[in-house]
C-alpha cells in the first residue's frame, strides 16, 4: 500500500467496499415496452409480505442522501450531522410498520426469475483466457478500469431495450426491518442503454418501474418506489440490475457481461494494484483465478476458503472505515485524531499483507500445510526419568492399579498443561471426558497419550480460533485409544510434518481436511476410522511414508464445489514426485464422494480405473491390475492387500496428472 493514511479519498476510492460500482459509466436511458414480463409469470420468483418501516425521502436532502446510500460515498456519515439529524430520526421512529396493503392499493407481483450466467461452470483455463485475453488484454493495472468499461460498453451495444431486476440494499426504502427478512429490495424495471464514456469511471443506468409492478416484497408501496427514483433521478448503479430470463440471446449475453464484471470487481480486482508496480498485471489476475477455483474445487478446504473470505470482506470494511473516518476530519487532524487514522491504516496494511500472502501461488503449491512447529524439543529430562501424567478432574487408586509401584505420577485436570510438562518419553494417560488442547499443535517429544477407557468417551476437541489441531515433528509419537473432533481449525485434524506418528484405535471426525502426510514423513494408522474430511481422509505428499492397518474411511471429500468433476479426493491420496510409500492392507473404503483412493502422478494423460479390482493377492472390493495401472503400482511402491474399497461416489482408484 503506498498511499498514507490521510490519503485523500475521491468517490472511486471507495470501490473497496463496493467494487462492483467501480468502473461504471452514466448511461441515460428512457423506458421502453413492457409486453415481455406477462411470459415469464410463471416462473416467477416467491414475493412475501414484511414488516419493517419505509424510509421518507424529502427534498433536496433526501435526494442527496439517498444517492449517498446507493453508492456508498465516503461522506455517508459526515452529512446530516447536527440538530436536522435529531429531527430526522425522531420522524424515522414515528413512521410506522409497512401493513398489508388496502383493496385499492397495488400489491407487488412476483419478480420474473434472472439470467444465470454460466460463470461458475466455466473452467480454470476458460476463465484465465477470458479475463486475461479477452477483456484485459494484456493491460497495467491502472488501465483495468478502462479495460473493462471498454468491455461492458460493447456487450451494451448488442441491445438497447431490456427488463431486469434492480436489487438494492433496503437501507435505501427501509428505516427499520430485520435483515434476515429483506436480504435485498427487488424491483422490476425496464432499462434502455446508451452507454458512453465518462470521466467519473462510473456506470450508470436510467430505469423507471415496468409493468405490471412487480417486487420480491409484496407489500411495498409503489408510491415509495417511484419517489425513491425520483429522488435518485431514475440513475442507478448498471452493476445492481440483473437481466430477466425469457429475453432473447443477446440479453442473455449482456447478463454474462455483467457478471463477468461484477466477478472482476468482487474477487479478482484489489485497491492496492493500480498503487504498486505491477510489471505483469494479466499474470497476477491469473492468480487470483487460480485462488478461486481453488476454493471452488476443494483443493484449498472449506474452512481455510471461509477464512480468506472474512479476510477479504474485513479488509474491505476497514478501508471504508478509515476513509469514512477521514471525511468526518473537517480541519487539521488532533493528535487523537491523527492517532487513530494511523491505527486503521496499520490495520488495513495488515490484512493486505495477508490477502497478498493467499494470492502466492508458492503459498498454495504446498497447501495450507508449511511448517507451523516452532518450539524447540525439549529432550529426556536431566535426571533421566520419565513421568506417567494422569489427566482426569480427580485420580483415584483404580487409575492406577495397573501401573507399576515404580512409577512417577503427575496428575492434571488440564490436559494442556499436562502436554506442557512433557519431556521425551513421557506417557500422557486420559480418561473419559472432553478436553482441549493446542499444544497437541506443538508435539516435538516422543511422547505417547493414550485413553483409558471406550475410545469413543475421551473425546478432544479442537480450538476452533486455532489454525491447526493435531501437528508432529516428533521422531516417534504415538497417539491411542482417542477421539479426535475438528472444529473449525483449518488444517489437517493430524499434520506429521516430520518424523513418525502412530495413530491406533483411534476416531477421526474431520470438519477440514483430513490426515496430512508432509515430505519425508512418516505414518502408521491402525484399526481407526476417518470420516467427514472436506477433501481425502489420508493425504500422502511426495517422499512421505504411509502404513494403514485395518481402517475404515469413509464419508470424506465433503467438498461444497460446482465442479463435480474436479471433486475425485476422497478416501486416501497419493502425490507422487517423489514416489510416497504406502502399505494398506485390511483397510475398508467406502462412501466417499470421490475416489477410493486417487493417485496423481506427472505424466501427459490421466487415466481412469472405474469398475476393476487392484492386485492379483486383492479381495473383491480391490482393483485388479491393468498393464498401465500395474507400472504405476510398481513405481509408487504401493502394496496393497486384502482391502475392501467400495461405493465411492467416482469410482475406487483414479491415477491422474497433477
Amino acid at each position: 500500500m503506498a498511499s498514507g493514511p490521510r490519503a485523500s479519498a475521491p468517490e472511486d476510492s471507495v470501490r473497496t467496499v463496493s467494487p462492483g460500482r467501480r468502473g461504471e459509466k452514466q448511461v441515460s436511458a428512457p423506458t421502453g415496452d413492457s409486453v415481455l414480463v406477462g411470459t415469464l409469470k410463471s416462473a416467477a420468483s416467491p414475493v412475501r409480505s414484511v414488516a419493517a418501516s419505509p424510509r421518507p425521502v424529502k427534498g433536496k436532502a433526501g435526494r442527496e442522501a439517498a444517492r449517498r446510500r446507493l453508492q456508498l460515498l465516503p461522506a455517508a456519515q459526515a452529512e446530516g450531522d447536527g440538530e436536522g439529524t435529531k429531527e430526522q430520526e425522531e420522524e424515522e421512529e414515528e413512521e410506522p410498520l409497512l401493513s398489508v396493503p388496502e383493496e385499492d392499493e397495488e400489491e407487488a407481483q412476483p419478480l420474473p426469475p434472472v439470467c444465470v450466467a454460466p460463470m461458475r461452470g466455466m473452467w480454470r483455463d476458460e476463465k484465465v483466457a477470458l479475463y486475461c485475453d479477452e477483456v484485459l488484454q494484456g493491460c497495467k493495472a491502472e488501465d483495468a478500469d478502462e479495460a473493462m468499461s471498454k468491455y461492458l460498453s460493447e456487450k451494451l451495444k448488442l441491445k438497447d431495450k431490456w427488463l431486469g431486476v434492480w436489487k438494492t440494499n433496503p437501507e435505501l426504502f427501509f428505516v427499520k426491518y430485520e435483515e434476515a427478512s429483506i436480504p435485498f429490495v427487488g424491483i422490476l424495471v425496464e432499462v434502455t442503454c446508451k452507454p458512453h464514456q465518462s470521466s467519473s469511471s462510473c456506470f450508470k443506468v436510467t430505469v423507471s418501474v415496468a409493468e405490471p409492478f412487480s417486487s420480491n416484497i409484496a407489500n411495498i408501496p409503489r408510491d415509495l418506489v417511484n419517489e425513491i427514483l425520483e429522488e435518485l433521478e431514475h440513475s442507478v448503479p448498471l452493476l445492481e440490475v440483473y437481466p430477466v430470463e425469457g429475453q432473447d440471446s443477446d440479453i442473455r449475453d449482456i447478463a454474462l457481461a455483467l457478471e463477468i464484471v461484477r466477478f472482476f470487481y468482487d474477487f479478482l480486482w484489489r485497491d492496492w494494484d493500480d498503487e504498486e508496480s505491477c510489471e505483469n498485471y494479466t499474470a497476477l489476475i491469473e492468480e487470483r483465478i487460480n485462488l478461486w477455483c481453488d476454493i471452488q474445487d476443494g483443493t484449498i478446504p472449506g474452512p481455510i476458503a471461509q477464512r480468506f473470505k472474512k479476510t477479504l470482506e474485513k479488509y474491505k470494511n476497514k478501508r471504508v472505515e478509515l476513509i469514512e473516518y477521514q471525511s468526518n476530519i473537517k480541519e487539521d487532524p488532533s493528535a487523537a485524531e491523527a492517532v487513530e487514522c494511523w491505527k486503521k491504516y496499520y490495520e488495513i496494511v495488515m490484512l493486505c499483507g495477508l490477502l497478498k500472502m493467499w494470492e502466492d501461488l508458492r503459498l498454495r503449491v504446498h497447501g495450507p500445510f508449511f511448517p507451523r512447529i516452532l518450539r524447540r524439543r525439549k529432550g529426556k529430562r536431566d535426571f533421566g526419568k520419565t513421568i506417567t501424567h494422569i489427566v482426569a478432574k480427580v485420580m483415584t487408586t483404580d487409575m492406577v492399579k495397573d501401573l507399576s509401584s515404580d512409577t512417577l505420577l503427575q496428575q492434571h485436570d488440564d490436559l494442556d498443561l499436562a502436554l506442557d510438562s512433557c519431556y521425551s518419553g513421557d506417557t500422557v494417560v486420559i480418561f473419559p471426558g472432553e478436553y482441549q488442547a493446542v499444544n497437541l499443535a506443538l508435539l516435538t517429544d516422543d511422547i505417547i497419550i493414550k485413553g483409558v477407557g471406550k475410545r469413543e468417551e475421551i473425546m478432544i476437541t479442537s480450538e476452533p480460533s486455532h489454525d491447526s489441531f493435531v501437528v508432529s515433528k516428533a521422531d516417534n509419537v504415538k497417539l491411542m485409544h482417542l477421539c479426535l473432533i475438528q472444529q473449525g481449525t483449518v488444517d489437517g485434524i493430524v499434520v506429521v510434518e516430520s518424523g513418525h506418528m502412530t495413530l491406533e484405535n483411534c476416531i477421526l471426525k474431520c470438519e477440514g481436511t483430513g490426515v496430512c502426510v508432509l515430505t519425508g514423513a512418516a505414518l502408521t494408522i491402525t484399526d481407526s476410522e476417518i470420516t467427514g474430511a472436506q477433501g481425502a481422509g489420508v493425504e500422502l505428499y511426495p517422499g512421505s511414508v504411509a502404513i494403514l492397518e485395518r481402517n475404515e474411511i469413509h464419508h470424506c471429500n465433503n467438498l461444497r464445489t460446482s465442479d463435480n468433476s474436479k471433486s475425485t479426493l476422497g478416501g486416501v491420496n497419493m502425490k507422487v514426485l517423489p514416489a510416497p510409500k504406502l502399505k494398506m492392507t485390511n483397510n475398508h473404503i467406502y462412501n466417499n464422494n470421490g475416489y477410493g483412493l486417487s493417485i496423481l502422478q506427472p505424466t501427459e494423460q490421466f487415466f481412469i480405473v472405474a469398475e476393476e479390482a487392484l492386485n492379483k493377492g486383492a479381495a473383491s472390493g480391490d482393483k485388479k491390475d491393468d498393464s498401465m495401472l500395474s507400472r504405476v503400482m510398481q513405481n509408487l511402491n504401493l502394496e496393497m492387500n486384502n482391502n475392501k474399497i467400495e461405493a465411492n461416489l467416482k469410482g475406487d482408484v483414479r491415477i491422474v496428472t497433477s
